[in-house]
């Protein structure tokens, strides 16, 4: 289904593949594709039987090569507003895991909506790379990356321009597995299966324990998680989950 000709949201088993779809142009960002995203979002957190989303590409290429540089000289865009872009956790909020499976290169705002993502898969030929040095542009966005990588490869990626290999962040711990390009949109699926076939409310509170946690001091971190969980706790899900097992039976999960 086409949200916009630049976005297309299409679901399987309680999943959706929401695809950046402006191939020829390497996925880049222009109006159209931020128009299709907000709404995207918008209609995968009001969906309750979509569990997990994935974020991809169209084409073999590219994931999203950053901005649309020739829309943007024609705008003469100077700082750009904060919600600019629909941003995660930022400008827009999204309370179920998003799966970026990144397809091809990931630049400047290509980046930055990989990193936005709860995870990352990426094929083999995949790279990222923070541009913005090249071209004369910001980056305020990646002021999170100095929790996701060391700061002296933050640093480079940052003053160099330079791209990052998918294996060399699988290596650093900020790609969660590379994967040939064909079996990519396969082994996101499967990680969102088995994402989405949990306990829905315990997924929420982990999900929102490793924010939270980021933000906090090792104590402080640990009361908010006690109080994060204690609604799971004392859920119908949480009884249900040891008593299917006791069963021998697949969980019924009912998000309460």
């Amino acid at each position: 289904m086409n949200l916009t000709e630049e976005v297309l949201f299409d679901t399987e088993d309680g999943v959706a593949v929401i695809t950046l779809n402006r191939p020829r142009q390497l996925n880049a960002i222009n109006a159209g594709l931020i128009k299709g995203l907000r709404q995207a979002w918008d209609r995968f957190e009001a969906s309750p039987e979509l569990k997990v989303a994935i974020l991809t590409g169209s084409g073999e290429r590219a994931f999203c090569a950053g901005m649309d540089l020739k829309e943007a000289a024609g705008q003469r865009l100077r700082v750009p507003p904060r919600d600019f872009v629909p941003v995660l956790g930022d400008t827009v909020h999204v309370s179920k895991p998003v799966i970026a499976a990144v397809n091809g290169l990931a630049y400047a705002g290509g980046w930055l909506l990989a990193q936005m993502c709860d995870l990352c898969i990426a094929a083999d030929h995949a790279v990222f790379g923070i541009t913005e040095a090249k071209v004369g542009r910001g980056m305020p966005w990646a002021a999170p990356l100095t929790r996701m990588l060391p700061q002296r490869i933050v640093m480079e990626l940052l003053l160099t321009g330079q791209p990052l290999t998918a294996q060399r962040g699988y290596e650093l711990g900020y790609v969660n597995a590379v994967v040939p390009a064909a079996e990519l949109r396969a082994h996101a699926l499967g990680m969102a299966r088995t994402i989405a076939g949990n306990a829905p409310l315990t997924v929420k509170a982990a999900r929102e324990l490793v924010y939270l946690s980021a933000e906090m001091g090792r104590s402080a971190g640990l009361r908010a998680a006690h109080h994060l969980f204690e609604s799971v706790y004392l859920s119908e899900d949480a009884l249900e989950g040891p008593q299917a097992f006791a069963e021998k039976r697949p969980p019924q999960w009912r998000g309460r």
